[in-house]
């Protein structure tokens, strides 16, 4: 697969198959995706992968958090600029209603769309996840390394026919995810990405957002 067909065809799953994630094909990829460029070689992702038994008792310890207490942990970064402004907020609205329209929940079904929310805390089924840190020593620079990182890893994913979803989410319960994964309070958890094989039957997965053309975001200077 060419860079170009592993970018058109990579996009967010948000149903996946019950089939395990090969283990030493994840090991080689991740090991691989460490060549994404750094800033002076930082390097400065840390990751930890749950799967197997570990992601069964990850799900129900979270479960059990939103069970007992819904609210939000105190964020450590904002996922969104607040408020958010155009052009921006329009984008988001509208991925979203794409979402919806295809999943038939309508604007009205506030349980439904709850309920479709809460898949994201058990990765919508995926078999496997990535959560990814960056230390609080670390600024904007590494945190786009951190980005490029990540991005570098869905392409090898795509490439070896594996699908995944990259969920900023997490970081609303950055403490049960990290209690869980007992990661030092030097870490900042960025998101998580669900790693599996993508359900080719679940209407969600049709859903391809759209780009703003060239235009809208370059300009050249001649």
């Amino acid at each position: 697969m060419k860079v170009s067909e592993a970018l058109r065809e990579r996009h967010s799953t948000r149903a996946f198959l019950d089939k395990a994630v090969d283990a030493q094909l994840l090991r080689s990829l991740l090991r691989q995706a460490a060549r994404a460029p750094s800033s002076g070689n930082l390097q400065p992702w840390r990751i930890q992968v749950v799967q197997g038994t570990a992601m069964t008792r990850f799900r129900e310890h979270i479960a059990e958090r939103l069970a007992r207490d819904p609210e939000v942990d105190p964020p450590d970064y904002p996922v969104y600029p607040q408020p958010l402004q155009e052009p921006y907020r329009s984008s988001r609205f509208e991925v979203g209603e794409q979402m919806y329209r295809l999943l038939d929940i309508g604007r009205a079904d506030k349980a439904g769309r709850l309920a479709w929310f809460a898949r994201n805390y058990r990765f919508f089924e995926a078999p496997c996840a990535a959560f990814f840190f960056v230390e609080r020593c670390m600024g904007p620079g590494q945190w786009a390394d951190l980005g490029m990182y990540q991005q570098s890893l869905m392409l090898l994913l795509k490439e070896h026919g594996l699908d995944s979803c990259a969920q900023a989410c997490w970081a609303r319960y950055h403490l049960s995810v990290e209690a869980f994964l007992q990661v030092p309070d030097s870490h900042v958890l960025h998101c998580a990405i669900a790693i599996g094989h993508a359900d080719p039957e679940a209407p969600v997965n049709r859903l391809v957002s759209e780009r703003l053309p060239l235009e809208a975001f370059c300009t050249f200077v001649e």
